[in-house]
């Protein structure tokens, strides 16, 4: 039997997580297809097509198609397209840039300022993975942080996406700026962190009790049950992924500025401000009520509400 969903998953992984973590949370048989794109995915392709992807990435779509694609991220919009037109329901995240009155639904995050139309749903933050029940899970997983005194106080490190590392200056001083209020700090880098980025905040922690995880680092990966068990997380405020996962958690989220951050990335803050979701790490150690955000439940609830699946 054809699976009812379909994740259009693009290569990046916090792009195809988006579509992931809807899919999954439908409680319907699923199947990821992966996405390779060849030369032509370069073009602005404003169209329903598959020109954009490699040859061998196109043969999964020569048979059986199925009732929903979930899409994110602009290259993909062509290829969700080219399953509409054949009849497939389809939900897409992040805004395309064109065609998007031919979305069944577009899931665009408040900051970056979505129109009012009857086919989009404006989020704050991103979708994810991090759902209620893997974060329960993650908190049985990884019950050994129980040990660690409170506060613990989870540190999680993106960086430039266009550049060699975070700055290690600027990382040594969030984790020195944590440590200096943690009971315990579970730390861990990300692929854009840098290994001499991780090594300044691995001096920074080293007096206090602490769990660093780097980048590439053998075994289970604890990040869920960092986030599980933390009593306040730190997130720098270039990942949108890794800020949108904390906020599933229902512990202070603490936004940490790591310099050089566009608009869109300020806008994204501004929201999170606003709602009450959010403080930026200048006004750490004071704690403050929030509930945990779960916008990926609520897409899954109005895809379902609205009879696409």
């Amino acid at each position: 039997m054809t699976e009812s969903v379909w994740v259009l998953a693009d290569p990046r992984a916090g792009t195809a997580a988006q579509a992931l973590g809807i899919a999954e949370r439908l409680g319907q048989p699923l199947r990821t297809v992966p996405l390779a794109w060849g030369g032509l995915a370069r073009l602005p392709l404003r169209w329903g097509t598959l020109a954009g992807l490699a040859p061998a990435a196109r043969g999964a779509f020569a048979g059986e198609l199925p009732r929903l694609a979930i899409s994110a991220g602009r290259r993909s919009a062509p290829v969700a397209l080219w399953l509409a037109a054949r009849g497939v329901r389809t939900v897409h995240c992040m805004r395309p840039g064109f065609a998007e009155a031919r979305f069944d639904l577009l899931v665009v995050g408040r900051h970056d300022d979505p129109p009012t139309a009857p086919n989009i749903l404006p989020i704050l933050g991103a979708a994810h993975r991090m759902s209620p029940q893997r974060l329960a899970a993650a908190r049985d997983e990884w019950s050994a942080f129980a040990t660690l005194p409170a506060p613990r106080v989870a540190l999680l490190l993106g960086g430039p996406p266009r550049a060699e590392g975070m700055d290690p200056a600027i990382a040594a001083a969030m984790a020195q700026k944590v440590a200096g209020f943690a009971g315990s700090v579970l730390a861990t880098g990300s692929r854009r962190t840098g290994r001499t980025a991780e090594d300044a905040v691995a001096a920074a922690i080293a007096a206090a009790p602490h769990r660093l995880h780097r980048w590439g680092d053998g075994g289970a990966n604890p990040y869920a049950g960092m986030l599980a068990w933390a009593d306040a997380v730190v997130v720098t405020g270039d990942s949108v992924s890794m800020l949108s996962e904390a906020l599933a958690t229902a512990a202070p989220v603490f936004i940490a500025d790591p310099g050089g951050l566009g608009p869109r990335h300020r806008r994204l803050h501004d929201s999170l401000l606003a709602a009450g979701q959010a403080r930026m790490l200048a006004d750490a150690p004071a704690p403050f009520s929030r509930d945990a955000l779960d916008e990926t439940g609520r897409i899954a609830a109005e895809i379902a509400r609205r009879g696409l699946i």
